[in-house]
């Protein structure tokens, strides 16, 4: 895991030319097209199912009904939001999750902490390693295919991830942002919560 680590490191901070102007110019555009706040904060499971808080460029205005509750995340998710999306943009600031060792580059993605107590055994086997801004089930579908199909892939992962496997979903991953490829499921804005095992 040490030289997971050392490489997650090493891919950041080479990339920081490229990454600092388009993280300023993404501030700037959310700032202006939602404003403040620009970065989105939600409790995530990490390694062992142990909660970090995971930030994200926001990408929902921040709508109430006349009851004072927010609207449902299609009446809030703007244009432009599903622009952040559909790049992966948004993704951006995860980036700051992976230097403090929450996250990896290359990982299951990490779900919200109420699927924990619903995941069958296998299922839950996702948390033996730290979760990924990308991962093997992202470049396999991303949120077009099922949540069964979903956790196979990221279990498959855990047995099977090496070096060279997370070059190769890193690579893949660039060519499904720019085909802008599985980014919903059928009739949702990304997918169904998941609601236990069938």
């Amino acid at each position: 895991m040490k030289h997971l680590r050392i490489r997650d490191i090493a891919i950041i901070f080479l990339t920081i030319p490229f990454l600092v102007p388009i993280f300023l110019i993404t501030s700037l555009f959310v700032r202006i097209k939602l404003g403040s706040p620009i970065f989105f904060h939600q409790r995530r499971p990490g390694l062992k199912g142990e909660i970090f808080e995971m930030v994200k460029f926001r990408t929902m205005t921040t709508k109430k009904d006349t009851m004072g509750n927010l609207l449902a995340d299609s009446d809030r998710l703007t244009s432009f939001g599903k622009l952040l999306r559909a790049t992966s943009l948004d993704e951006l600031p995860e980036l700051w999750n992976v230097l403090k060792g929450e996250m990896s580059l290359v990982g299951p993605r990490p779900l919200l902490p109420e699927y924990l107590p619903l995941y069958s055994a296998e299922q839950s086997r996702r948390h033996d390693v730290r979760p990924g801004i990308t991962g093997w089930a992202q470049i396999n579908g991303r949120n077009a295919i099922s949540w069964e199909e979903k956790f196979a892939l990221d279990v498959w992962y855990v047995d099977n991830h090496s070096l060279w496997l997370d070059i190769k979903i890193l690579f893949l991953t660039i060519k499904k942002v720019l085909l802008r490829d599985g980014i919903s499921s059928e009739g949702h804005v990304t997918i169904a919560p998941f609601s236990g095992p069938l």
